[in-house]
């Protein structure tokens, strides 16, 4: 089984290293990293730069927000299973892999959300922040919308076909296109 990572990036500089090796470094499954960097004027394309050889696809282009961004990268996945993580965030050891066996284990999810840990800029954890299940039940817009359903993006992972069946982000969200893409997936089944 192969995950596709893709990260968007913009002027991260300061945390996009350890963002991409928090992706390079995950053991036991096999990833595919694609990065898209719309037009960083800090040290970001140095960055993405230094790990060409380890990115499977890197991608300089303007976009249109962070809906565009993504879109785009997922354009060119191959895996099974899409996750997309800012650059500034990071996954902890083995947290692909762990995603990876609960779609074996259970191969009729289609998304799986998992837990994280809110850290500072220093990458120390403040906080651990907790996903809540995602059924036709417990998510809709308004408990979205008071803060009852949480949903950790970071930790967050889906199969292709049906990010394909909603036809990715939706590009007319400017903020909450995460949230937006939980509510395609559930009113698609």
């Amino acid at each position: 089984m192969k995950i596709s990572i893709v990260t968007i990036s913009y002027n991260q500089g300061q945390f996009l290293e350890e963002t991409i090796n928090s992706v390079l470094n995950q053991r036991g499954i096999d990833v595919e990293y694609i990065v898209v960097d719309a037009g960083s004027t800090d040290n970001s394309r140095q960055i993405i730069e230094n790990y060409r050889s380890r990115i499977s696809k890197v991608i300089f282009e303007p976009d249109n927000g962070p809906a565009d961004g993504l879109n785009k990268g997922f354009k060119y996945a191959t895996g099974d299973i899409f996750g997309y993580l800012n650059a500034d965030d990071i996954l902890l050891p083995g947290a692909l892999k762990e995603a990876a066996d609960c779609f074996k284990k259970q191969p009729s999810i289609d998304v799986v959300c998992g837990h994280c840990y809110i850290i500072d800029e220093n990458s120390c954890k403040i906080q651990k922040k907790f996903s809540h299940t995602l059924t036709n039940t417990s998510f809709s817009n308004k408990r979205y919308t008071v803060g009852y359903s949480i949903i950790v993006q970071q930790s967050t992972f889906f199969k292709k076909e049906m990010f394909k069946h909603v036809n990715g982000f939706d590009e007319a969200y400017r903020v909450m296109w995460d949230a937006a893409l939980m509510v395609d997936f559930l009113k698609s089944g």
